[in-house]
């Protein structure tokens, strides 16, 4: 799950999800997404620390532990959450990233 770690740390997660969770009437691009069951990726260090915050700022279940010198960040979202983006781009870039975490998603403009 190094991609997804990749993936994290390449797209400016703060900016984009600060934008996400406030209400701005200026948001053009709404993603919808959900995960209804428990899914479990390994990660390290930071990028396990930013990945585990990002998943609780959009409202996810997640529960962490620890072995073999790694973190296993377990998470889930069972109930339909929704992000309000400005660009079609950030809703894109969004929708991929929860797409490799397994998360179903919507998007509409």
């Amino acid at each position: 799950m190094f991609a997804v770690a990749a993936l994290v740390a390449s797209i400016s997660l703060g900016g984009m999800l600060a934008k996400a969770a406030e209400p701005n009437t200026a948001a053009k691009e709404l993603v919808s997404y959900r995960l209804e069951k428990w899914k479990t990726t390994h990660s390290e260090g930071e990028k396990a620390d930013k990945l585990v915050g990002t998943l609780k700022k959009l409202r996810c279940e997640v529960k962490v532990g620890s072995h073999g010198g790694h973190m296993d960040v377990n998470y889930r979202c069972p109930k339909w959450q929704q992000m309000a983006l400005k660009s079609h781009e950030e809703a894109h870039q969004w929708e991929a990233w929860l797409k490799k975490l397994g998360f179903e998603t919507k998007h509409a403009h």
